[in-house]
């Protein structure tokens, strides 16, 4: 599930802490880096325990109405089927996943009135009373599951939730809903399918630890390098992002042999636009651009293979 973007964001932000913080130890900031990395993976399964929770209050509601003296013509069509229905039955009844919910405490410290809340607000919603309305086949209730996950990323509450619980929701929210949507559309599913969002060692060590170790120890290096290619730059004034993207795109050229140096220097600007000053992506350019040349003059960068996706 995770993406070599998503790797470099989170290597910069600990080289970011440790160059802030004093008192942080490498292996401080080390062991953050790969709490970030598991935290991913965890917001993926928080994602799907809120959509399956969200969705059993369809079976509640169902009772309630049934237990009217007097109902109404919508009490009577009414059905909990967004919740009885194969996809989230699948997900209710999978031993594996259930275990590895409460393995990462996704119930931890959430109200179940806020998945009420989601869905009686839900239910307001015209593509929701279209769908109870009509008998349903699978790609139907593929669809509401994924027009409910629309809803809950438009929902303050839901958001709130994420935010509240992981700090590195908006660096990894495309990345969990694009997950989310691939596993909805592949319920039902008995089987522990959610073990290939698991971080694997070749993005997370080969490639995340080896970048933040070598960009953090090499620093001495990295800045004979990089000093004399600032020209009227005084190092000591360039933003700090941009100063720890330059250093983290030569390590990257120089050490990861598969990626193409375009890749590697393209990924750094598009860093810079998000994550640093308005100028940032001219100079971060600029500089690596400068780092690029001189590496190949000097024989420094050697590529091999097709390159890897990043």
């Amino acid at each position: 599930m995770l993406s070599r973007r998503n790797v470099r964001v989170k290597v910069m932000q600990q080289l970011y802490s440790l160059a802030q913080d004093r008192d942080l130890s490498y292996n401080e900031a080390l062991n953050a880096f790969h709490k970030t990395i598991h935290d991913s993976f965890r917001l993926y399964l928080l994602n799907l325990y809120c959509i399956a929770k969200v969705c059993s209050f369809a079976a509640e509601d169902a009772r309630l109405r049934q237990g009217k003296h007097i109902k109404t013509e919508e009490d009577k069509i009414f059905t909990d089927k967004i919740y009885s229905n194969p996809l989230i039955q699948s997900i209710e009844k999978n031993a594996y996943l259930q275990e590895r919910f409460k393995k990462e405490k996704c119930a931890e410290g959430l109200d179940e009135d806020l998945f009420r809340k989601i869905y009686k607000d839900f239910c307001k919603e015209k593509t929701y009373i279209d769908y109870l309305q009509k008998e349903s086949t699978h790609e139907d209730h593929v669809e509401i599951l994924l027009e409910l996950y629309r809803f809950c990323r438009r929902n303050e509450l839901f958001n709130e939730i994420m935010d509240d619980r992981f700090t590195g929701w908006s660096d990894d929210k495309s990345l969990v809903i694009g997950a989310l949507k691939k596993t909805l559309k592949a319920l039902p599913d008995a089987s522990a399918f959610y073990e290939e969002y698991i971080p694997d060692d070749e993005t997370v060590i080969h490639f995340g630890k080896y970048l933040f170790d070598n960009t953090y120890k090499m620093e001495a290096d990295l800045m004979e390098l990089i000093k004399p290619v600032l020209e009227n730059w005084d190092s000591e004034r360039v933003a700090l992002i941009d100063m720890i993207l330059i250093k983290m795109g030569v390590v990257e050229m120089v050490h990861f042999k598969t990626i193409p140096p375009k890749v590697t220097l393209n990924e750094y600007v598009e860093l810079s636009k998000s994550y640093s000053t308005d100028k940032s992506k001219e100079f971060v350019n600029g500089v690596l651009d400068k780092l690029l040349k001189q590496l190949e003059a000097n024989g420094r960068i050697v590529k091999e293979g097709r390159g890897l996706s990043i």
